[in-house]
């Protein structure tokens, strides 16, 4: 059997398929998260910006309460959101998650994105994502990732959280980062699917002892459903569960589209955190490590690559455009 766990570089072990919690709504996250954890999932991917940690916290309480699980067994990986970058609104926003959770620690905590924007009162807060107003502007901040990351790092000090990394970042903001790291980055989350496969990237990670977590694993299957400019790129894009060389190979293993790019993923030792409300989907999901794909196999599927990236702030913020990936 292929192995459940990779090791951080801060000594702990990190579940290798978890459940992404990204869109799920408020008012079901508790539930679907119990549901989950019934079904054997351990990983839960959470951030500030989903607005569902303290309802996600409830699920989990719920099933240590039940006797499921206990707390150790869980692992949680939660964001920073880009409006508290400066060192005291980290910190405090790291507190606040941290109570919102009532887990007692964070497994794993990131900066969500490589760009600071302007602070806003957490209780203030109307808009979801990068807004600041009704006219959708965004404003960043004067907050460099060094401060950022150092506030993180007091946060280990402190054991509101037992690992830090960052997501969406590219090269050079690791290299940056390893250059004044008093605790390890240990990991890395980016948008990774044989669209957007970012081989240079992963082996950097990787080389460095940083686990990467891929997010979006079906490509396109994850925007389809938002609004206007956030599903554009998705237009006259076959979907990756229906491409000839993904359905084929669900033929050959009997296994499903979506179990064939998560395998593609974890076969390389990079976690995945997909999400599903199906019961028979959540089940398919988790079992990605019984079985193996072929080298050639796997370089095939990345052969699909088009360097198409869907959650980019450069292309669906046009007023205010982030290139962050330029």
């Amino acid at each position: 059997m292929a192995p459940s766990t990779t090791k951080l570089a801060s000594g702990y072990e990190m579940p290798l398929v978890g459940f992404g919690l990204w869109k799920v709504p408020a008012a079901q996250a508790a539930e679907t998260v119990y549901n989950a954890i019934k079904s054997g999932y351990r990983l839960f991917d959470g951030a500030y910006d989903y607005q569902n940690e303290k309802e996600a916290g409830e699920g989990i309480l719920r099933a240590i309460s039940e006797g499921l699980v206990k707390r150790e067994d869980i692992f949680i990986t939660t964001k920073l959101w880009n409006n508290y970058h400066s060192r005291e609104h980290a910190l405090a926003m790291a507190k606040l998650q941290n109570e919102a959770w009532g887990l007692g620690y964070i497994d794993l905590y990131l900066i969500h994105f490589p760009v600071a924007l302007k602070y806003i009162e957490p209780e203030t807060r109307r808009f979801p994502a990068w807004w600041m107003d009704d006219a959708g502007t965004v404003e960043v901040a004067n907050v460099p990732i060094r401060e950022t990351w150092e506030a993180l790092e007091t946060t280990v000090d402190e054991g509101i959280a037992r690992s830090i990394g960052v997501s969406n970042f590219q090269a050079q903001g690791l290299y940056d980062l390893q250059r004044y790291a008093r605790h390890p980055v240990s990991a890395l989350q980016i948008e990774h699917h044989p669209y957007l496969v970012q081989p240079g990237l992963t082996a950097l990670a990787q080389e460095n002892n940083i686990a990467v977590t891929a997010y979006s694993s079906f490509g396109p299957q994850s925007f389809v459903e938002l609004p206007g400019i956030f599903s554009k790129r998705t237009q006259d894009v076959e979907p990756l569960l229906e491409t000839k060389l993904i359905k084929d190979l669900a033929d050959k293993y009997s296994k499903t589209p979506a179990q064939i790019l998560l395998r593609w993923a974890t076969q390389r030792s990079i976690a995945v955190i997909p999400k599903s409300n199906n019961p028979g989907r959540l089940a398919q999901n988790l079992d990605v490590l019984s079985f193996d794909l072929a080298e050639e196999e796997i370089e095939s599927i990345a052969g699909l690559d088009k360097g198409l990236r869907f959650n980019d702030p450069g292309f669906y913020l046009p007023n205010y455009p982030l290139r962050i990936f330029a």
